[in-house]
């Protein structure tokens, strides 16, 4: 039987002591208390190491802070990447402060190469079905005051310690907005990596059957609750349950989630926000 992620924080807090302290430590520390992740993927025709900082759920909010938010933004230039992803979810379902943000994620595209993609939270067909935005324009202007690069359906070649990368960005899943047919090949036809950024990790589903190195995807939260000594992800937004957070191997190739900054109704258990660093070698 599924249960809601309501239904289970009442049931513990159902438990006076247990609820208590349990509630505190959901809302008040784990939310904020960021881990810094190294993970290191080897793939084909690459000269020398480039270390990629990858970031993803922002989810700003009444629930995440934009104070947090900057925070988590110094904290992760401190790890001295050479090039930054980022994978969605800027906002929950509104975006307020619109300069304050721009200042906050510029201090990343003033340092490296940034490059983003649209999460199912930042507008569109899903958004606009739910809370959100219909479109996500708001988003888009979001990013370029910063800097960033947002690739939707699009791919750029950047060139990173002499060595050409192609980046390519997908749109949302949910909003029926990932179109990898007019940019990835069946087949390899050069030598450059390619690194696939899109939302959602159940994307792998519609690009299995093209080339790429590796996909960079947020999403999952890492499921946000993870019951305790039995690991369970009651919350996972997504169908193939196994990929929930990591970098992970996959028909050949590799994928790397990040459980991300922020989260939806400022809630994290046993499932702490995270900076992620994926040195390609």
């Amino acid at each position: 039987m599924q249960i809601s992620r309501r239904a289970f924080i009442a049931s513990l807090l159902g438990i006076p002591f247990l609820g208590a302290s349990a509630a505190g430590y959901m809302r008040f520390w784990e939310p904020e208390h960021l881990e810094i992740t190294e993970k290191n993927a080897r793939i084909g025709g690459l000269k020398n190491k480039i270390r990629i900082l990858h970031l993803s759920d922002f989810h700003a909010s009444e629930a995440v802070s934009y104070d947090y938010i900057e925070s988590a933004v110094q904290s992760s230039l401190s790890c001295r990447p050479d090039l930054v992803f980022l994978t969605g979810d800027f906002i929950t379902w509104t975006l307020e402060q619109q300069e304050r943000y721009a200042e906050i994620l510029s201090q990343l595209s003033q340092k490296h190469p940034t490059f983003a993609c649209i999460g199912n939270h930042d507008g569109g067909r899903w958004a606009g079905s739910s809370h959100g935005y219909p479109t996500f324009d708001r988003v888009q202007q979001l990013l370029e005051k910063s800097g960033i690069t947002l690739l939707f359906n699009q791919s750029a070649s950047v060139k990173i310690k002499d060595q050409s990368l192609d980046v390519i960005g997908l749109g949302d899943l949910w909003s029926n907005d990932a179109k990898p047919e007019i940019l990835l090949d069946r087949k390899r036809t050069q030598k450059r990596p390619v690194l696939l950024l899109c939302h959602n990790p159940d994307t792998k589903e519609i690009v299995k059957h093209y080339d790429w190195d590796i996909m960079f995807s947020g999403h999952t939260h890492g499921g946000q609750l993870v019951i305790p000594w039995i690991g369970t992800r009651p919350f996972l937004p997504v169908k193939d349950k196994r990929y929930a957070e990591g970098l992970l191997p996959f028909e050949g190739k590799w994928i790397h989630i990040t459980r991300g900054i922020g989260n939806l109704h400022g809630l994290r258990f046993n499932c702490r926000p995270e900076i992620s660093i994926v040195t390609l070698s």
